[in-house]
């Protein structure tokens, strides 16, 4: 009998051995591995070097060096660099920064920089409320549904899009640095992010437990308004109370005084700009993985609850293209972001598809296009910036972008140069006045959007 049960017992584990063979990697399998792998002089000598130096500097190429060029046939004149330090505020400085220049060149001023700090403040209490809202919305389904996680996995960030621009500056207005100055906290965000995210989601339990014992939305809405009361203490202490009236002397170009006025934050908005950050602008993307000149809305890609989704008409590249070409050509510069990351030459200030050779110091291909990339989640918007300069060819084809970062004084004097062929795998992104596009552009906007969900593989914020 023992010697039957053991039988089983051996037999069994043997087919449970046998099943579970299968997909994985196998004695064969990591034979033929080691047989492929040839140790040769030239793998000897890539691994040795990848033993002691980086990637980038090994797969670096030198040739790069000599086609640098930064001339530029059309350029929008800007005045000061900006530096987002270690926060993930890229899209409030891109967005701030155009507004910024517009405002100098309209009121001949000869600085202005407006506080990040101050529009940072409501930007992260209107994304608490966007949270705590959503989770009273979605209190009657179960915790494992996809939105509830995909509400607790995201419940904050210091990242965000031209909607949160637009959102925030068109309900808050703007001030000058000098009014609301930039705290230690502000210019290093993740430590005080993560504290922030696990009060929003206590919060969040709490709203759902409430439900759960029958709270009716009266009372849901009162204990949200007792939480966005820690929220906005929890704000003012890691960067000061936002003020609510102030006074500025205006100056122009040449420093001389104008006139000093009492302002609110939306007053000082109004007179210095006015623009209508909602309307006037369109917002275009390029992404080969969908249908072009379709109008896409990603749900829950905002910044707070009565704002707008992310709303962008899919165009070919050269449609976007001509439209930030007309923008430069007529001293505007647009915010833009891509994917930063991929083949930026740090040092020089380059983004070009020549910097870096992988496939040579790996010995394989990197075949993906763009499209392939987007789905496979290898790719995607990892950053906003300010497009600012244009050159072109005698035919009026671009070369090379002008690109104005908030890295401070980095790169190339705190610019980044990009080519056109880097641009056409990378650039996502772009927010033009309506002025600057085709009249086939402002009638696809008038399609109703489709809406895909907050987990889209194009919901990633810049940062």
């Amino acid at each position: 009998m023992i010697r039957r049960i053991l039988l089983a017992i051996i037999i069994t584990a043997s087919l449970q051995g046998a099943a579970d063979d299968k997909g994985a990697i196998t004695q064969e399998m990591l034979s033929s591995f080691k047989k492929g792998y040839e140790d040769n002089a030239a793998n000897r000598a890539r691994h040795n070097a990848m033993n002691a130096t980086g990637i980038e500097k090994l797969a670096y190429n030198e040739k790069v060096r000599n086609k640098f060029d930064d001339h530029f046939s059309h350029k929008v004149e800007t005045k000061g660099i900006t530096d987002q330090k270690s926060s993930g505020r890229c899209w409030l400085f891109t967005g701030l920064n155009v507004l910024r220049a517009q405002a100098m060149a309209k009121h001949d001023l000869s600085k202005l920089t407006f506080s990040q700090n101050y529009n940072f403040f409501f930007d992260q209490l209107e994304k608490a409320n966007l949270f705590l809202q959503g989770v009273i919305d979605s209190s009657d389904l179960p915790m494992e549904d996809r939105q509830v996680e995909w509400l607790f996995q995201n419940p904050i960030s210091d990242g965000g899009t031209f909607c949160g621009v637009a959102d925030i500056v068109s309900k808050y207005g703007v001030v000058p640095t000098e009014v609301m100055a930039e705290t230690e906290i502000a210019n290093s965000t993740s430590a005080f992010r993560r504290h922030l995210a696990t009060r929003l989601r206590e919060d969040g339990l709490r709203l759902r437990q409430a439900k759960e014992k029958g709270a009716d939305e009266k009372a849901l809405e009162g204990l949200k308004t007792r939480q966005l009361g820690e929220v906005y203490r929890m704000l003012a202490l890691a960067l000061g109370e936002p003020p609510t009236e102030f006074t500025w002397t205006r100056r122009d170009s040449k420093g001389n005084a104008i006139e000093t006025k009492s302002y609110t934050p939306k007053s000082f908005y109004q007179e210095l700009l006015g623009n209508d950050l909602k309307n006037d602008y369109i917002m275009l993307m390029n992404d080969p993985s969908r249908e072009y000149w379709k109008v896409y809305r990603i749900d829950y890609d905002r910044h707070s609850y009565d704002g707008m989704d992310w709303t962008y008409l899919n165009v070919p590249m050269e449609d976007l293209k001509q439209a930030a070409i007309k923008s430069i050509k007529d001293s505007t510069a647009m915010y833009f972001s891509c994917d930063v990351g991929k083949f930026l030459d740090r040092d020089r200030g380059t983004l070009d598809m020549d910097n870096f050779d992988y496939e040579s110091l790996f010995d394989t291909k990197f075949g993906m296009d763009k499209a392939e990339r987007i789905s496979s989640w290898a790719s995607a918007s990892s950053h906003a910036m300010t497009l600012s300069g244009v050159d072109l060819d005698e035919k009026e084809r671009p070369k090379k972008w002008l690109i104005e970062n908030s890295w401070g004084n980095t790169g190339h004097d705190g610019y980044l140069i990009a080519t056109d062929d880097w641009m056409n795998e990378y650039l996502f992104r772009l927010v033009v006045d309506k002025k600057y596009v085709s009249p086939k552009i402002l009638k696809a906007m008038k399609q109703d959007p489709i809406t895909l969900p907050s987990w889209d593989h194009l919901f990633l914020i810049e940062n």
